[in-house]
């Protein structure tokens, strides 16, 4: 099955297809692990540490001012 069907993909994950944003590229700019991203855009449940949400969040107002943490993450 392509990536971008790929139904267990979190909102995150969702939302960085839909923006055309690779994850190599979204860890490189954020300055996460790209291990950390994979986990991000594929387990629903995963709860980031604050510290790696703040990175997060940073980069991803840099592509759509409007998204909140609750936009991505059951926190």
């Amino acid at each position: 099955m392509p990536w971008w069907k790929n139904p267990k993909r979190s909102k995150f994950g969702k939302w960085l297809d839909r923006n055309g944003v690779h994850q190599k590229d979204f860890a490189k700019d954020s300055n996460v692990s790209r291990a950390t991203v994979s986990k991000l855009c594929n387990d629903k449940n995963y709860v980031p540490s604050a510290n790696v949400l703040k990175k997060v969040m940073k980069l991803a107002r840099t592509i759509d001012k409007s998204k909140k943490t609750d936009d991505f993450f059951n926190i």
